[in-house]
């Protein structure tokens, strides 16, 4: 496995507070959609997604095998907080959380 950290996701209960928040901080999103506003920081996204708050910011790793590295997380003893799921063509995620229920997300085929 050779993961790379390219994006955090921040979940958000009300996107056009943060979205003006962090278009302050970082500029003009490059994605401005109900479901997902997106920022490149020097080829680092930065992604506020509406939804629920409380599970907190993750970061991503990009694996080249989604089910192989979720499997050797899950037998290391990581648990799923959320299932593999398709979030674009040719690109699915999940997140998993350590003992101490820190998330880790996964993006990959």
């Amino acid at each position: 496995m050779n993961p790379t950290v390219r994006s955090l996701v921040i979940p958000v209960s009300d996107l056009d507070a943060a979205k003006a928040i962090y278009s302050a901080l970082l500029g003009a999103p490059h994605t401005d959609q109900p479901y997902y506003v997106g920022y490149n920081v020097d080829g680092f996204e930065i992604a506020l997604n509406p939804g629920d708050a409380s599970g907190g910011p993750v970061a991503f790793a990009d694996v080249d095998d989604l089910d192989r590295a979720r499997s050797t997380l899950l037998a290391a003893g990581a648990t799923e907080r959320d299932a593999p799921r398709q979030v674009a063509p040719g690109a699915r995620v999940c997140v998993l959380v350590d003992a101490d229920g820190n998330p880790i997300g996964l993006r990959g085929q």
